[in-house]
């Protein structure tokens, strides 16, 4: 049993034709945490004991393609109907009609698509760095990011089965996860002419006091274990999911929802979240929001930990 999170209950949940892990602690309403990439269920560890301590049945589960939940093989089993279908799995596992849903990055994205096509099921949403985005229907996503950022923008050189992959198992795990995690990059993430990004992410000589060597490698191992691919499949679904994504063009999120951005995070001020998430398109589209923004980077919820955790309570409370 590792070190950390060891008083968290583990189980393995069937559904929707996969086997995933869920670990979870306390009681009372259920709160679901959705990490993203590249993470697993303990990057809310922190938030896991703050939200058991204070009432909360807290439920984090690995998300499809990481740590010990199946990882399908092929991009294309990894659209937001598998996904929400996933979680709606878990909620049914616990007998819960309603969550209260909080995700960072992709999990995020996952917390928005629940929202949106299962509100019977959301109670509301702590969406971390990711904010509700309009699909656009002239332009595919893919041709669009290349457009505006090139060829050598993370998410398109994300794109090809394996390169990424093999550019990431030149590095031993734990420098991988230190090159993402650490990350303190405010532009966009594009690798100069031929080079990887994972090439072209530093790899801090010192760890920040707000994650532990130990903590770390936690994640390291689990990476070793599972290989990167599923984590990847989410990008390499990103087409598909606009085409499918299509009859709910236009849709707005029908419930409560706050926003929490670290305005050093990449892309925040160069990529144009900041205009997007004041402007009329976005309260359109999200009409019942609050934004927070933190002196963070990407990974909030393991930098300011404490002050997430606070914000997720005082949301909830604010709606119980």
């Amino acid at each position: 049993m590792m070190m950390m999170g060891c008083d968290v209950n583990h189980q393995r949940v069937k559904g929707n034709g996969i086997w995933m892990h869920v670990a979870e602690k306390g009681s009372g309403p259920l709160v679901l945490l959705l990490h993203g990439f590249p993470e697993t269920w303990f990057s809310w560890h922190r938030q896991i004991d703050f939200l058991a301590a204070h009432g909360y049945h807290a439920v984090a589960p690995d998300l499809r393609g990481f740590g010990d939940t199946d990882a399908p093989l092929s991009p294309s089993s990894y659209t937001w109907f598998h996904i929400i279908a996933d979680l709606i799995s878990i909620l049914d596992h616990f007998s819960v009609q309603k969550a209260y849903v909080v995700g960072t990055d992709w999990g995020a994205v996952a917390a928005w698509y629940l929202s949106l096509l299962r509100p019977d099921r959301v109670e509301g949403i702590v969406a971390l760095t990711v904010p509700f985005a309009p699909r656009f229907t002239n332009v595919k996503p893919l041709e669009s990011m290349k457009q505006m950022f090139g060829d050598d923008f993370y998410i398109c050189q994300f794109q090809e089965a394996g390169r990424a992959e093999r550019a990431l198992s030149r590095y031993d795990c734990a420098t991988v996860m230190k090159k993402f995690l650490l990350i303190n990059k405010a532009e966009m993430l594009i690798a100069p002419p031929g080079t990887e990004i994972i090439d072209y992410l530093e790899t801090p000589s010192v760890t920040p006091p707000w994650i532990t060597e130990e903590e770390i490698q936690v994640f390291a191992d689990k990476f070793q274990e599972s290989g990167f691919t599923g984590g990847f499949n989410y990008y390499r679904a990103l087409n598909l999911n606009w085409e499918l994504l299509a009859p709910w063009q236009g849709s707005k999120i029908g419930v409560p929802a706050k926003l929490i951005v670290g305005d050093k995070d990449m892309g925040f001020k160069s990529g144009g979240t900041k205009e997007y998430i004041q402007s009329s398109t976005f309260k359109t589209l999200v009409p019942d929001h609050e934004i927070v923004l933190l002196d963070a980077h990407h990974f909030i919820h393991l930098e300011r930990a404490h002050q997430v955790s606070q914000e997720i309570l005082s949301f909830i409370l604010k709606l119980s």
